[in-house]
């Protein structure tokens, strides 16, 4: 599934100074933020690394959860009346300039979709917040559909991926 020589690993200690999404806060944020909100278990961060260790990628991924209310009735009317269900969070995704357009961002995602789907704890969907029209149109491209009311709040029941893996 993932091509020879590359892994998705828990961040340590990468070298992170040189990497480029090209979104200056996704790209701050893994310089200088990522490593207190591990620490403090806001959020786990997971990087995409080459065979030389060199991080082409990386996402972070925490416990959220869904109102019922923001999704489509078409899912909600089958779902016990919960106020919230369980989801996880891909708060932050991006890669590397160098390595856009061959799909690594797909593969994270499906990364964090199995993470998902192995937790211990139930977790109902995947959400995202999307950044921008760009990274919304990718998650939709990837079956993630809109809450109610929020363009670039997109989710997937993990019912969804599990059926596609």
């Amino acid at each position: 599934m993932i091509a020879e020589g590359f892994r998705i690993v828990p961040l340590g200690k990468h070298e992170r100074a040189s990497f480029c999404s090209g979104v200056d806060a996704l790209d701050r944020y893994f310089r200088e933020q990522v490593t207190q909100d591990v620490r403090r278990r806001l959020t786990n961060c997971f990087v995409l690394a080459d065979a030389t260790d060199g991080v082409v990628g990386y996402y972070t991924f925490s416990a959220a959860s869904v109102p019922l209310t923001a999704l489509p009735e078409s899912l909600s009317k089958g779902l016990p009346r919960y106020p919230v269900l369980p989801a996880g969070l891909i708060g932050r995704l991006a890669v590397d300039r160098r390595n856009q357009g061959q799909g690594w961002g797909g593969l994270m995602v499906v990364d964090a979709a199995v993470r998902a789907i192995r937790a211990d704890p139930a977790i109902y969907a995947l959400i995202v917040d999307a950044k921008d029209d760009h990274a919304a149109a990718f998650y939709a491209r990837l079956g993630f559909q809109c809450f109610v009311g929020h363009e670039r709040r997109l989710f997937i029941p993990l019912s969804e991926i599990a059926k596609r893996l």
